[in-house]
């Protein structure tokens, strides 16, 4: 019970903001000089899209180095009618599947600079720490990459 209830306080404090509007954060990228990640994801069907943002997104190692390096964007297509998106964010996120996901792969993390070009991608649950995940980004993100 402990556990369950330091896991729901450390998220209400997350220091990281998923965004739903690529638009909105290629304009955050190019004014903080950051690279932009993101995740489609099936969050209440996939098992290894939940798998991937417990195990992976929502830890405190990614989220560090998140708040520092990148812009968040998560494209998500929930099934269950409970947790339906707005229309606006669901054409939001099939306009960037079409680009970024055509063959509607989940979960589909990439690494996106601030001009559009895919520079690293994750197909399926990285299995992996959320240790490595960080270190496979890092690269990217010092000057002259």
């Amino acid at each position: 019970m402990k556990l369950l209830f330091a896991s729901f306080i450390i998220g209400l404090f997350s220091q990281v903001t998923w965004l739903g509007d690529f638009n909105q954060a290629t304009t955050e990228a190019s004014k903080a000089h950051k690279l932009i990640l993101v995740n489609f994801s099936g969050s209440d069907w996939c098992g290894p899209c939940i798998r991937e943002r417990k195990e992976i997104l929502e830890t405190s190692a990614f989220e560090d180095f998140a708040s520092s390096h990148l812009v968040l964007v998560r494209a998500d297509f929930p099934r269950q009618k409970k947790n339906m998106l707005s229309k606006e964010q669901t054409k939001l996120n099939e306009q960037l599947a079409e680009k970024y996901n055509p063959d509607g792969k989940f979960p589909y993390t990439l690494l996106i600079d601030e001009h559009g070009k895919v520079l690293k991608e994750w197909d399926g649950f990285p299995n992996e720490s959320p240790e490595k995940f960080v270190e496979q980004i890092n690269p990217f993100t010092t000057p002259g990459r």
